[in-house]
């Protein structure tokens, strides 16, 4: 079975891809599709991947997941949320795509250290919520949310992963999630979760083996 990734992020589509393959899924992403990414007006993470499956279900006329994710800090009443891709407001230049996100992740971790200099509570927390549809019109969508505890490091750290991945430590296993290993991260994250959740859900609903 196919399904159609509403997400454009590579990073995203590795993950899913290798959390989602007991299950045989072959995961596309919309842009090889031609499909562009939907509006995400929403103030909860379940209600914009809800609105990008099923504009992606829609666009390709099958069946659609999309994982609207962030992170979530204690201190800041849980800031940056549902902003977090774009959390700190860099100009957009008609360049590499790639160097783009780069370029916005080092923004965002910049801003993120600079709202939390002289903080003493680090909690934060990665959430990740897949919704799946099997239409644009199906009626029952499968969600499945993941989180994943940490505290905001004091400064970078670790070279892997993407996103806030330097800046998030995770006290159980001495490391920040970017010093983690592909397998690592895969078995523990906010994304991870989340996927093993969907994965019962599309078994038991769907009738997926």
């Amino acid at each position: 079975m196919r399904l159609v990734l509403a997400s454009n992020n590579p990073g995203k589509l590795a993950e899913l891809q290798s959390l989602f393959a007991p299950l045989g899924l072959q995961l596309v992403a919309q842009g090889r599709l031609g499909i562009g990414e939907a509006e995400e007006p929403h103030a909860t993470f379940v209600e914009n991947a809800l609105a990008k499956a099923r504009h992606a279900a829609a666009a390709a006329g099958e069946a659609a997941i999309a994982d609207d994710s962030g992170l979530v800090v204690d201190a800041l009443g849980g800031a940056p949320g549902v902003a977090s891709a774009h959390f700190a407001a860099i100009a957009c230049g008609d360049g590499d795509r790639e160097a783009q996100r780069r370029a916005q992740d080092a923004a965002n971790n910049a801003l993120l250290l600079e709202r939390m200099a002289g903080r003493s509570d680090r909690g934060a927390r990665f959430v990740s919520t897949l919704v799946a549809v099997r239409n644009a019109a199906d009626p029952e969508p499968l969600v499945a949310v993941g989180r994943w505890s940490g505290e905001i490091a004091r400064s970078p750290r670790g070279e892997g992963g993407f996103g806030y991945d330097p800046l998030v430590f995770i006290p159980a296993l001495g490391r920040t999630v970017a010093e983690l290993d592909a397998a690592a991260k895969n078995a523990a994250s906010h994304r991870a979760l989340a996927a093993r959740r969907m994965l019962v859900l599309m078994r038991e609903v769907w009738r997926l083996d």
